[in-house]
């Protein structure tokens, strides 16, 4: 009889081996205890088709009555809906390549309303443009190099999305309590995140692409 893989272990083989951080490890034991409860009977893919509503949800809140202070827990809210749905299709077999697919694309979907947001708290659409664009840059290149076998793929980078979601909630909830921005910058919430944001993204490409070409594969697949 197998025995049950820890939480730890199962997110190491999902990132290339990396040991996860004191701090995944905590959000790993609050997921956990999550999904054992009553959430368990959801499927999987409805917990992460949630995840979008709910920031769709969040962007409505500051583009209909100017609440970004709503965004803040909505956000939250999204990152456990995100951790969930994996979590429970584990605890659960159903986790399946499909599901895997879902997930995927609601996550780049849910980036997209991110960008949405800033734009709507008074981020420039050409820094949000660029922010979102690496995004997809990095995850294309992260699906590609697992395609071909490079177990590099899993690097953790600081662009992960964890930190995405974190960066428009500290922007939600600076314009909810310092609607004039950032004084000695003279920036806005939305620009001065949507910054950060895109400086994150430049980083973490280059992390992932460190990782990938330590672990190039000495042969490749053919070229499909």
């Amino acid at each position: 009889m197998t025995p049950e893989r820890s939480d730890d272990e199962e997110w190491s083989e999902l990132h290339g081996g990396v040991q996860p951080s004191p701090v995944v490890r905590g959000w790993l034991r609050v997921i956990r205890v999550l999904a054992s409860g009553p959430i368990i009977r959801v499927p999987p893919d409805a917990l992460s088709a949630a995840g979008v509503l709910v920031l769709a949800g969040a962007w409505a809140a500051v583009v209909g009555p100017g609440w970004p202070a709503l965004v803040v827990p909505l956000v939250v809210l999204a990152g456990v809906l995100d951790g969930l749905d994996g979590a429970v299709a584990l605890r659960t077999g159903r986790a399946r390549p499909m599901g895997a697919v879902v997930d995927s694309v609601a996550d780049r979907v849910g980036d997209l309303v991110l960008g949405g947001i800033l734009v709507a708290i008074g981020a420039p659409p050409a820094w949000v443009l660029a922010a979102v664009a690496l995004v997809f840059l990095l995850e294309y290149v992260r699906a590609r190099a697992q395609a071909v076998g490079m177990p590099g793929v899993g690097a953790v980078t600081v662009a992960e999305r964890p930190t995405r979601l974190i960066v428009v909630a500290m922007a939600a909830g600076g314009a909810a309590a310092w609607p004039a921005g950032l004084p000695l910058l003279g920036w806005g919430w939305g620009v001065t995140f949507a910054v950060t944001w895109t400086a994150v993204g430049v980083v973490g490409m280059g992390q992932l692409l460190v990782g990938v070409r330590r672990t190039v594969p000495p042969t490749f697949p053919p070229a499909q």
